[in-house]
């Protein structure tokens, strides 16, 4: 009979375990490492497979960017000087629909982006200061300030500073700056055939404003990229990357017809999309390298400013120099509205997902 309980708690893994895992009777304490080791690692698996979506993004970002940029600089049917009749007529109505593009670029991305942003840091830095300081007086003094509006200070600041930066050209080099847009208007013959689009630009102004363009793409470019890099799951990264990538691709063909335009060497054209081409894979990789999405100290408020001053800087390009130069020919007023019009619709249906 004691040979049989026994027999019997052996089998019941009772007090007469064998100590060894895996065999009737034996210890369950390690039987938890018999567990399928997909469960335990499924949130690493997640990881990787996140990693793997945003380095896709990464190179999607750099190849577009440099296959858009670069057609309007290697195909010569896009050099407005040397064509003709309806190829003019094209090209001019394809100048318009990039200025409605960087219109809508300019208001509905990078001003709206600067402005919720600014916003969102201030409330932030606010409450911080609120919880501090507790006290009704601080409270109301504190509410009667959030009307003020910092984010179109900032972006109006960025306006200013270029506006200044080629008012201090002119001021220094007036022979250089000399053939402005209003001295082409009224130089006779070139703007009345056909909108030749008059010669290139002065030696000042257009290149100081082909700079400003390219480094206020550089700013928007490097923080598209950071917000791609931060998101925290596959999906969101996927869907802010295509959108991305929809009104990006149009921004930078957009980018290297202006650089043709203007009449930029084809080497100097080609480096300069190649630096834009680099700054959202710099900042996707930017924010893989950051652990959490939430910003310390004042660095999401310099984020937001820098962004504030680049939208500005870009709205000062788009309004002073890209649709002045398209809309200067007297034809077509109505399709060159249209192009335009047709530009700004699309940058704000995808202002929906972006």
């Amino acid at each position: 009979m004691p040979g049989a309980i026994s027999l019997e708690l052996q089998e019941k893994g009772g007090p007469s375990s064998t100590g060894f895992p895996g065999v009737p009777g034996g210890s369950t304490t390690s039987q938890p490492h018999l567990l399928p080791e997909g469960g335990p690692k499924s949130p690493l698996k997640r990881m990787e497979s996140l990693l793997g979506v945003k380095i896709g993004c990464l190179f999607a970002l750099l190849v577009l960017t440099l296959v858009c940029g670069l057609i309007p600089i290697c195909f010569k049917w896009f050099q407005i000087d040397a064509a003709t009749g309806r190829h003019r007529r094209v090209l001019s109505l394809l100048g318009c629909t990039s200025a409605g593009v960087f219109l809508g670029a300019g208001l509905m991305h990078m001003t709206a982006e600067a402005l919720e942003g600014i916003d969102s840091e201030i409330q932030k830095f606010k409450m911080q200061n609120r919880t501090e300081r507790e006290g009704n007086a601080s409270d109301d003094a504190d509410s009667a300030q959030v009307e003020y509006p910092y984010g179109e200070l900032i972006v109006s600041l960025g306006f200013f500073f270029i506006f200044f930066l080629e008012s201090l050209a002119s001021q220094c080099c007036p022979q250089a700056a000399g053939g402005s847009m209003v001295q082409e208007e009224w130089g006779g013959t070139h703007v009345l055939e056909l909108h030749r689009h008059g010669p290139p630009p002065s030696p000042s102004k257009g290149p100081l404003r082909a700079l400003v363009l390219l480094l206020s793409l550089s700013f928007h470019s490097v923080f598209e990229g950071l917000a791609v890099g931060l998101q925290p799951t596959v999906a969101t990264t996927v869907q802010l990357c295509l959108a991305v990538l929809a009104h990006k691709g149009l921004i930078v063909f957009g980018v290297g017809l202006r650089l043709v335009q203007i009449g930029t060497g084809s080497r100097w054209a080609t480096l300069s999309i190649l630096s834009l081409a680099l700054m959202s894979p710099m900042g996707l990789v930017l924010g893989l390298a950051v652990t959490q999405g939430d910003s310390k100290g004042g660095q999401g408020l310099a984020q937001v400013v820098l962004e504030g001053v680049a939208a500005g800087t870009f709205l000062y390009v788009t309004f002073l120099e890209i649709l002045p130069r398209e809309l200067a020919g007297p034809e077509a007023p109505l399709a060159k509205w249209g192009c335009v019009a047709a530009g700004f619709a699309f940058m704000a249906f995808i202002a929906l997902w972006a």
